[in-house]
């Protein structure tokens, strides 16, 4: 009687998550759980309580902390295991925490951003913008500082870390409205954009455009007869009541806007992941008015609200697979010694290739939502 083969088990995968409480509720849902298990990939909860050398081991790790502590705790982690898989480098992230640092970084991937048909006539900017470090500076008015700017303008605090704090900004209309600004602060100007801002996932190669609604227009007129004065507080538009959005007005305003070219986004998107050399991240444009074809970069974040965007657990859980399974990426780190691996998360946020991105690619998703990057 032959011998009945023996079925070599399936190998699974274990993904550690490093999140703030908040973020945990939102991004690991039940379905994110189940979506990532049926690929043979288990979540799990990385305790950051307990060294991060002690749990484990883990054949990724995702996060987002920028801690001196949890820097550490990463380079001495990749020592000890320098076959894992780190996104993304907590340098990288925390540069986004500053609102000006944050979109320097656009000026770097013009050479990404125009070459096709579809993009050629369409250009990318940031807005005008401008720090004010004291408050001394803040009893001139606009006209005596340089940078061009002109009312309206938003007020933002200038570190954009996550907190309540950093998301509390002003409409500033006229020199009074400057009189609450506790700097740093930085000073945007306001660009007519039609009422919406289109928001940008970026998911490793994966990127998803959809629309949200935003700031009212303000008419020149409104502003030549100076009706508005001081300055109005707002919270993030994309968190506005519920009953506003079910109102069959707010979806029918956005169903008019036009989207942007697909070929600029997916350009877009491509630069700010290789010159940020991250992997996570979402970015904000908008339309300015004045000329159809600009487009500004008002906003990046990383590691954004990935429920909000629809699929979103079949997008990560493709990612982490393509990550997971990608023998490139793997063998790359299994040749290095420990001095090497232990300087991969500190430079680049894992493992990369000679172009400075981590080797990903982007499998069993739908022609209309994949843009390849």
């Amino acid at each position: 009687m032959a011998e009945m083969k023996t079925m070599k088990p399936k190998k699974r995968f274990s993904v550690g998550y490093a999140l703030l409480q908040k973020k945990q509720r939102s991004f690991i849902q039940c379905s994110l759980l189940n979506s990532a298990k049926a690929r043979g990939i288990d979540l799990v909860r990385i305790d950051t309580d307990t060294p991060l050398v002690n749990q484990g081991p883990f054949d990724c790790v995702i996060h987002k902390l920028t801690s001196e502590d949890w820097k550490q705790q990463l380079t001495d982690y990749l020592v000890r295991n320098p076959s894992s898989v780190v996104i993304d480098s907590p340098d990288a992230i925390t540069r986004l925490h500053n609102r000006i640092s944050m979109l320097e970084v656009v000026s770097q991937i013009e050479d990404f951003i125009c070459g096709d048909s579809e993009t050629e006539a369409a250009s990318v900017g940031i807005p005008k913008q401008i720090v004010i470090h004291q408050q001394d500076n803040l009893k001139e008015d606009l006209t005596c500082w340089t940078g061009g700017l002109k009312y309206p303008v938003i007020a933002k605090p200038l570190v954009a870390d996550g907190s309540v704090k950093s998301h509390k900004m002003l409409l500033i209309f006229s020199k009074e409205g400057l009189e609450k600004l506790k700097p740093p602060t930085v000073l945007q100007e306001f660009v007519n954009h039609g009422g919406v801002i289109f928001k940008v996932y970026v998911v490793g190669e994966y990127v998803k455009c959809v629309r949200r609604k935003s700031l009212a227009d303000i008419s020149e007129e409104r502003l030549r007869l100076g009706s508005l004065q001081g300055s109005v507080s707002f919270c993030q538009v994309s968190n506005m009541k519920s009953s506003v959005k079910n109102c069959d007005s707010y979806y029918k305003s956005l169903e008019d806007a036009e989207m942007p070219p697909m070929g600029l986004i997916r350009n877009v998107a491509c630069g700010l992941r290789k010159a940020m050399k991250l992997h996570l991240f979402n970015f904000d444009v908008i339309r300015d008015t004045r000329v159809g074809n600009r487009y500004l970069v008002v906003d990046i974040n990383y590691f954004p609200g990935y429920a909000k965007m629809p699929g979103y657990e079949s997008v990560l859980t493709d990612f982490l697979w393509d990550v997971l399974t990608n023998e490139e990426a793997r063998s790359f780190s299994n040749q290095k010694d420990k001095k090497e691996a232990a300087k991969v998360v500190d430079s680049v946020g894992g493992l990369v290739d000679e172009k400075g991105a981590l080797p990903v690619l982007a499998v069993g998703m739908e022609e209309q939502d994949l843009l390849r990057v």
